[in-house]
Formats: C-alpha cells, structure tokens, sequence
C-alpha cells in the first residue's frame, strides 16, 4: 500500500483525503475561497480534493529542478498545474492566482522529509504564480469557446478534434482537460482527429530542419560497441574508422564517422562539440562538429578519405578546446558565486560554453540588481585571483553527494561519476567537461548581460581568458569613437551629460513649436468641414512630424462636431499616413467603423494596412501618391 494508504488506516479515516497528510492544504483552501469542505462528491468537493492532491506535485518537482514548459516533463507539470486553475475557477469560484497561496504551508508541512521546497520557496511560488497567470488570462475565453463547441456538438455526441488542437493551440487547454470537461458534459473528444492535427504542426515545424541518415557502413571491427573517449588527457591520437553514413539536412551533404577511440568531446552538459582535423593518408578532412548518440560518439565531416580503411590521426583544434575550457571552469566558479551571493535556491536550469563566452541559465525570482552583479563579480575573480587547483576525480555517486557534490535535475549519471572540486569549501560538482588545471588561467572574469528567459528563471552571459581581452578591446575602441565624435573632450561624461541637456532643450522647443502649429492648424481645419448630408466631413492633408502627432490632431477633430467623419493623411519620412476618425454618437447611430474604412478603404490605395478602434484607426503604407485617392474613397462614403 502507499503512504497515504496507510497513514488512512492508522489515523482511522475513511478517505486518504481525512488524514493530516491533506487536511492542513484543504483547510488553507477553505480560507482562500470562502467555501466549505464537506467531503461529498460535489464538484465543488472534488475541486478540494484536486487542488490538495495536484499541488504536491507541482511543487515537489518544480522544487527538484523541473520547470513547466511545453514539452516533455515540463509539459506534465504544465498541465497538471492548469487543470487545478480550471477546478478552482470554475467550482470555487476563484477567479485570481491562489496554488501560489498554498505553497507556505505545504513547504512548511514537509521541510523534514523534502527540505528543497522550503529552500526554493520564494522561487517556486513565483514560478506557480506567473505560471497561473498566463493561464488565466486565456481560461475565461476558454472556457466560453468549449461551451460554444460542446453545444455545437451535442447532436452528434463528438468534439471533433480540430476544435480540441484550437482550444490547446489558441487557449492552452491540455488536450486532457478539454477531455475532462467534455465527460463532465457528455461530448467524447476526438482523440486520433486531435493527434492528426498535432501531427500537422509537428511535420510543418519539422520540415524546415529535416534531417535524413543512412544506414551505418561499417568498416573495422572493435571488441566494444562504444567509442572511447581520450580527450580529458589527450588532444590527438592514432585511431581507426569503425563506421560511417551519410547525412542530407537542408540541401547540405555531410557524413557522420564514428572512430574507435577519439580525443574530440562530444557536445553535453551545455560544452559545445570539439572540431579539428582527421589525416588519413594524404586526406586531412575538417572535423566540423562532434556529437554523442546512443553512447556513439559521432564526428561531422564534408567528405570521406579515399582510403577508409587506413589509419587516422585525429587533432582537436587545440587553441579552441583551450577556450572553451577557461569558460566550463568559469560556469562553476559563477554558479558557487551565484548561490553565495543569492542563496542556495541557486540551481543551474541551462547552460551553454563555448570559445566566445558562456551564458548560465538559474533560478532566482528578480532581476538581480547593480550590486549583486558586482558581488558575484568580484567573488568570481578572487578565486581567479587565487589560483586555486581544479580537481577532478572518479567515485562513487553515492561517495560524490555525500561530500556535496551538486547534481544537475534531468542529467544522467552513471554508478561512477567526475567529480570537478575548486575548493571543497567553495565549489564541488558533478561534471564530464573539460576544465583547467587551476583557476588563475581564466585571467579575469567580466558579466557581459544579465536577463530573464522563463517565469522564475534568469540568464547570465560571461567571458573570461581571451574573451575577456577581446570585449575589453572592442570597448576600448567603442569609447574611443564616443571621445572622437565628440572632439575629445577632457572631461567624457560632462561631455555627454551636456550633450544630453541640449539634446532634451531643443526636443522641448521643437514640442512647444509644434504645439503651437496644431492649434493653428487645428483652427484652420475647423473652417473646412463640408456639411454633406446628415455628415460633418473633413478630408485634408496636413503637415506634423509624426504618425502620433496625425493621430492625436485627428481625435481632436473628430470630437469637434457631432456628425464628424474626418479623414487626415500626411506625408512623414516620405511615407504616407492616413487617420480616419468618427465622432462618437455618428458612429453608434450609423455604425460606421473606422477600422473597415481603413482596411477596405484606404490600406490598398497607399499600399499598406492599418487597425485601430471603430471610432479612430490608423494607417500607413509605402505610395504617398495614394493620399488623394484614399481621401476621395472616404469622402464616397458620405455621397452615397
């Protein structure tokens, strides 16, 4: 039996729901909603039941490392998260965030036997709540479309499952909870119609990066199916060829060889795949990338040597495994720092290393401010400074997180791992990269970006070694060309704050001119309304600098008669723009839009398009020769 199984049996209760494994959530619910458990088979008692139920595992795995997202094990937290908003919003009548709400005390509940929510708390919160508000902002939408569809359906008894890839495609309804709610209506949901039109989106998305492999030609034997990687100690050897196929992706040829040992390493943990060379008798064939398949580890190359059978002398481009190196050191060195800095919410979500730099993905729930910046900074560079020895060593996983070692969420790791220590007291982890010797061969560390990518998770970017000299070149030179354009001053920065106070001056004077030029404009304009009809009609071209300026003089004249059609165009940057305004009561009276005037009318005569709102739409286009047109179609309207 399960846990809850058998705290129900020894606590006495009737329903695993009864016992105090749920009941501290159920009741926190209560307080939320305002509504009473009772332990029925209501849907609002379900809806209880849900909520206790789905939110352990939304936290526990977000807590563990695993984000929601569309694919994968994301995609099942993602939808088990937004089937308990459907529950609360449509039986508790809740119609805000509140799984966020509930987090507290669950992490409070379990810090003895699942101490990693209560360190991630403020992390995983935020994560569920922006997760919920997503979904709310398209749930009440929804949930009217599936009302509209299950009507529309009832006849036949089937929701066809075009309807249910728009509801999951539109409004982010999981194919399950369309199903679910389907049931509780009677419908049955076309699953195999829904999974053709997945399988549509699939191909169209696939299509642009097909990739078509033969089958493998295998040329020498080997007495294991594996390919041995040497590259921690060596960065060339003389090998053989085990086996190749040809590659087509994109219209491009390539093949994929496979040799029987190889000091190229294969792209993972975020290390990006080495290149080099392969000398095969006369042949040195590049070497452009190196990936791992099936524990295969596989080099792209153009072309293939004449002689296959011959042996190989495999080189990794030395100078750039070097820099990628310098930046896989530099990962764990920023990670400690981060967690040191933040907190020990600090994991690693991503990460990607390469000659040019690298960027760390982590969870952390702000921006992080000028200070922590430099915090981290300056942590990352003292242990630069340092020098402090690299050391890797082979053992044990249950040996490696006993000393602390931190495993990546996801990753897979062997009965023996490479255990990567700068420190005991600073850095320990789990890693198969390439890293140096001692820390002091990074030279100096410089934070290049700091961003958001996800709901709760940041992105640092970095350089370090060469890099790092690079970027201090390129804005040595950057301040260079700031100092010339402004004629050297003595003093940069009063320079350009001077620079700066002109600059805003004349914006000032350039507004309050052109304020001026409205009002005259705008009193000129009130003298050339046409009274057509039962209409106020205003068709002019004006001069103003901006599309804003077109549009704001054209709400303003449209709310100076009561019948008002006013069209304005204008010529800006060379450009046409056009505004179509409607005084309020002429539009409620004759339902004139000015959006379809825009569309149907005056977007095809300047070759262009436009939108806006029924009273007042905007357009610009690339023929000014079209103005005169475009006002003549709109003066039409009011001849008719």
């Amino acid at each position: 039996m399960g846990f809850e199984r058998l705290v129900r049996g020894i606590q006495g209760k009737s329903s695993n729901y009864d016992t105090d494994i749920f009941s501290g959530t159920i009741e926190a619910v209560e307080k939320i909603s305002g509504k009473k458990y009772t332990a029925g088979d209501s849907k609002q008692d379900v809806a209880f039941r849900v909520l206790a139920d789905h939110i352990r595992a939304i936290a526990f795995t977000i807590a563990d490392g695993q984000l929601p997202s569309n694919t994968g094990a994301g995609y099942v937290i993602r939808r088990i998260l937004r089937r308990a908003v459907r529950y609360y919003y449509s039986y508790l009548d809740v119609k805000e965030p509140m799984l966020y709400a509930l987090m507290p005390g669950l992490a409070e509940q379990f810090k003895d036997v699942f101490p990693e929510l209560h360190a991630q708390l403020s992390f995983v919160t935020k994560v569920v709540k922006e997760e919920e508000d997503t979904f709310l902002r398209t749930l009440g939408k929804g949930l009217k479309k599936i009302d509209e569809l299950i009507a529309a359906s009832a006849a036949k008894g089937m929701l066809e499952g075009s309807s249910t890839f728009e509801l999951y495609d539109t409004y982010g309804f999981p194919f399950d909870l369309t199903r679910l709610i389907a049931q509780e209506n009677g419908i049955k949901v076309d699953e195999k119609g829904f999974e053709k039109e997945m399988q549509v989106q699939k191909n169209r998305s696939k299509s642009a990066a097909s990739v078509d492999t033969s089958d493998w030609v295998e040329v020498t034997t080997s007495s294991s199916s594996k390919s041995a990687f040497i590259g921690y100690e060596q960065l060339s050897s003389h090998t053989s060829l085990l086996k190749y196929r040809s590659v087509q992706a994109k219209g491009q040829s390539s093949y994929q060889v496979v040799l029987e040992s190889t000091p190229f390493y294969a792209e993972s943990g975020g290390q990006v795949g080495d290149t080099g060379i392969l000398k095969m008798g006369d042949s040195v064939i590049p070497v452009l990338n190196t990936k791992k398949e099936n524990d295969l580890i596989i080099h792209t190359v153009d072309t293939l040597p004449a002689e296959i059978q011959s042996e190989i002398f495999a080189e990794v481009d030395v100078e750039r495994r070097k820099q990628i190196t310098y930046h896989h050191t530099l990962t764990h060195l920023l990670h400690a720092a981060l967690r040191k800095i933040l907190g020990t919410h600090v994991a690693q979500k991503g990460s990607l290393v390469n000659e040019s730099g690298m960027r760390f993905d982590f969870s952390h729930f702000a921006k992080m401010t000028e200070v922590e910046l430099a915090a981290v900074a300056s942590l990352v560079n003292e242990k630069i400074r340092a020098n402090i020895p690299v050391v890797i060593r082979e053992m044990p996983k249950e040996e490696a997180l006993k000393l602390g070692a931190m495993a990546l969420f996801g990753e897979k790791y062997g009965d023996k791992v490479r255990v990567v220590t700068i420190d005991p007291a600073y850095s320990i982890e789990l890693c198969g990269g390439t890293h140096v010797g001692s820390t002091g061969e990074l030279g100096i560390c410089i934070i290049t970006g700091e961003s958001s990518v996800a709901a709760g998770v940041r992105r640092m970017e970095a350089v370090c070694a060469k890099a790092a000299e690079n970027y201090f070149t390129g804005q040595q030179q950057l301040l260079q060309q700031v100092a010339v354009s402004l004629k050297n001053p003595r003093d940069l920065i009063k320079a350009i704050e001077q620079q700066s106070d002109e600059l805003m001056s004349v914006k000032k004077q350039l507004e309050s001119l052109e304020s001026k030029l409205l009002a005259h404009t705008k009193t000129e304009l009130n003298q050339q309304f046409e009274h057509i009809k039962s209409y106020a009609f205003l068709g002019q071209q004006v001069e103003v600098s901006s599309a804003d300026s077109l549009k704001k003089l054209c709400n303003e004249m449209r709310g100076s008669h009561q019948n008002a059609l006013v069209v304005l165009a204008a010529v800006i940057d060379g450009k046409p723009s056009v505004a179509i305004g409607i005084a309020d009561a002429l539009q409620a009276s004759s339902g004139l839009d000015a959006v379809n005037i825009v569309k149907n009318e005056v977007a095809k005569l300047i070759k262009g398009g436009g939108g806006g709102q029924k009273t007042l739409a905007t357009a610009g286009g690339q023929d000014a020769g079209g103005i005169s047109a475009a006002v003549a179609a709109v003066k039409k309207i009011v001849d008719a």
